[in-house]
């Protein structure tokens, strides 16, 4: 993204943080799942452990647990194209997916030692306490309430969000103020929904709600007229939008709703997995700042620079350190790359996303991902 694109993005965002005005009112219509087939890639239920796989416990060693089990449990959402979505040979892909894939990577040397457990919005957290999954990588915002009620600790943000609203572009609805008197789909149990209610107060726009349990049921309503708008995260309207039918018939207001930093996350109780799971996340940002890729990696098997030998293993004891082999961040870009391979390969240019990085580029090029020394 180009510094004149960063700089309107951030000047909307924070015009939307002092949006003030007297309250709204909103009345609630709690919907059921809409008849019309999914827009997006099916769902697929997920699947209880085997009795013979013991399930990571809310403390302990959850390494340990993982090795024994030979393979990573990684809660995943599985209908968000780009991020977390089922293809349609049943295999998962996506940006979150690929962090999977590199914690695999770095504890197995193998990026397909992982079993997706696809859950909903509501579902999320309860398995990530209850031990059914090892970690969440699923586009969930990092917020106070979630770092201390629901006893989880969060890695780096992976991607820099904000909410939107999407309307039809003939709707003659150019702002949040046009939105006075309209229904807005919305999923439940999501940051998104208490935003919405939030801002539109601020605003003092009155509107109805419209919720539904999963991201499907929640743009198929709009697709099919039950509601005059819909909101979620902007990448998730964009990835969404992709797959519509008719995708410049649907336009996103200027306003930019929130701050949705999303990441991985891990239960209260375990450092060494904690700090496992962020330097995953913090080593594939050092190895785009060092210009180490997965294309080519192996040409910097004689260098000569102390911080890329550091992160290739080739001297010190940095896996160690985390419990790993010293290769750990070696094996992470050889088989999944580093932050650009994997933002370029579910979001770039190449793609039908094509979501410019703005803020989620390296400090280096203006952005906001920034990796701690490796050493």
């Amino acid at each position: 993204m180009s510094r004149k694109h960063l700089f309107v993005f951030v000047t909307v965002l924070l015009a939307a943080m002092l949006l003030a005005a007297c309250g709204g009112s909103s009345n609630v219509d709690t919907a059921s799942a809409p008849d019309a087939p999914a827009e997006a890639p099916a769902e697929a239920p997920a699947e209880a452990p085997a009795e013979s796989e013991a399930p990571a416990q809310a403390s302990g060693n959850t390494l340990d647990v993982v090795k024994n089990r030979g393979k990573l449990v990684c809660g995943v959402n599985q209908a968000v194209p780009g991020f977390g979505f089922l293809q349609t040979d049943g295999s998962f892909a996506g940006f979150d997916v690929d962090f999977c894939k590199a914690l695999a990577a770095a504890i197995f040397n193998d990026p397909n030692a992982v079993e997706y457990r696809p859950l909903t919005a509501s579902e999320r957290f309860t398995a990530l306490s209850a031990g059914e999954i090892d970690v969440l990588i699923r586009n969930t915002t990092w917020t106070l309430t979630r770092d201390t009620e629901l006893a989880g600790n969060f890695a780096p943000t992976t991607f820099y969000d904000g909410q939107g609203i999407q309307v039809p572009a003939d709707s003659g609805i150019n702002s949040v103020a046009d939105l006075e008197g309209t229904s807005i789909c919305v999923q439940q149990g999501t940051t998104t929904e208490l935003n919405l209610a939030a801002q539109m107060a601020a605003a003092g726009v009155n509107y109805t709600p419209v919720v539904f349990e999963t991201a499907d049921d929640t743009t198929n309503a709009y697709l099919a007229g039950r509601c005059d708008a819909w909101t979620t995260d902007i990448s998730g309207i964009v990835a969404r939008q992709s797959i519509f039918d008719d995708p410049d018939a649907h336009i996103i207001l200027p306003e930019v709703l929130s701050k949705e930093p999303l990441g991985p996350m891990v239960r209260h109780g375990d450092d060494q997995w904690f700090d496992i799971v962020k330097w995953v996340v913090f080593a594939t940002f050092a190895a785009e700042e060092m210009g180490v890729n997965q294309g080519n990696v192996d040409s910097f098997a004689s260098t000569e620079d102390p911080n890329i030998k550091l992160l290739l293993g080739q001297e010190g004891e940095m896996g160690a350190k985390l419990g790993l082999s010293n290769e750990w961040a070696a094996n992470i870009i050889k088989q999944v790359g580093n932050y650009a391979d994997i933002y370029n390969r579910n979001l770039g240019p190449d793609t039908p996303i094509n979501l410019p990085r703005g803020l989620n580029s390296s400090w280096l090029d203006g952005g906001l991902l920034y990796a701690p020394p490796i050493r």
